[in-house]
């Protein structure tokens, strides 16, 4: 007689594949807890700061801020004014060149708006260094690698800034120089802070990281709701709640 195989009950295969499914449920549940609140710590302080600056931006005309303007005044010394003068000349010069490229390769109303463009485009250069140190010890403003604005009287130096504005600009022929810095408070300087306005590329780098780190919260955050939604009955309607009220308010208000 041949023997015959007992299969295995069928309870403990049962009880082996749920123990296998738990497992695998707690292996997903640690991970994503665990990044889950490393990312909410890292997100925390800058989420408080975009939902607060997010009501202040959305009622920005409800919230007034009186600018404040400071003016220095100052002349530049004769080795910067000179440089400044060198450089003009050296603009001058290019323009030239470019100019009569223009001509020699355009002719008539064309070859005037070429000449047009070419100038316009020679106008703007970075600040010399030796104005830029000048600034720096004068008035403790950082102007170098800034663009400069040319005209034949002065430079004009924009230096926009989070939560105001400034610049300076220097006469050509006698070296005087103005500087103005507006301030706007504290609420305006967060709100540049918010839009990434005049931050710089360190600050932008942070808005990269941010965003990553806000995204792997709400990647996370998801997969835990999926995990547990069947204990909670009222998960899915509140998720789906969150994306169908904005996308009705941006078909129906929006236009």
């Amino acid at each position: 007689m041949t023997e015959s195989r007992l299969e295995p009950p069928l309870e403990p295969r049962m009880e082996s594949h749920m123990g296998a499914a738990q497992q695998r449920r707690a292996f997903w549940l640690k991970h994503l807890h665990q990044w889950h609140w490393i990312s909410s710590a890292l997100c925390l302080i800058g989420m408080l700061l975009f939902a607060v600056t997010g009501f202040t931006l959305n009622h920005a005309g409800q919230i007034e801020a009186e600018p404040k303007v400071v003016v220095r005044n100052a002349e530049a010394p004769a080795p910067v004014l000179a440089a400044l003068q060198a450089r003009k000349a050296a603009l001058a010069g290019t323009n030239g060149d470019s100019s009569d490229g223009g001509n020699s390769g355009n002719s008539g109303k064309n070859g005037d708006t070429g000449n047009r463009g070419n100038n316009a485009a020679q106008d703007k250069s970075p600040v010399p260094a030796e104005l830029a140190d000048w600034l720096q010890r004068e008035f403790d403003i950082d102007a170098h690698g800034r663009e400069a604005e040319w005209s034949p009287d002065e430079i004009y130096v924009p230096l926009p800034r989070p939560g105001g504005d400034a610049w300076v600009s220097v006469a050509l022929d006698s070296g005087e120089t103005q500087y103005e810095l507006t301030t706007r408070g504290w609420i305006s300087y967060l709100n540049d802070l918010h839009k990434g306005r005049n931050t710089g590329g360190a600050w932008s780098l942070f808005l990269d990281l941010f965003a990553f780190a806000c995204l792997v919260f709400c990647v996370t955050g998801l997969f835990l709701l999926k995990l547990h939604a069947g204990a909670r009955v009222a998960t899915w309607p509140l998720v789906g709640l969150g994306l169908v009220a904005p996308l009705l308010l941006a078909i129906l208000f929006i236009h």
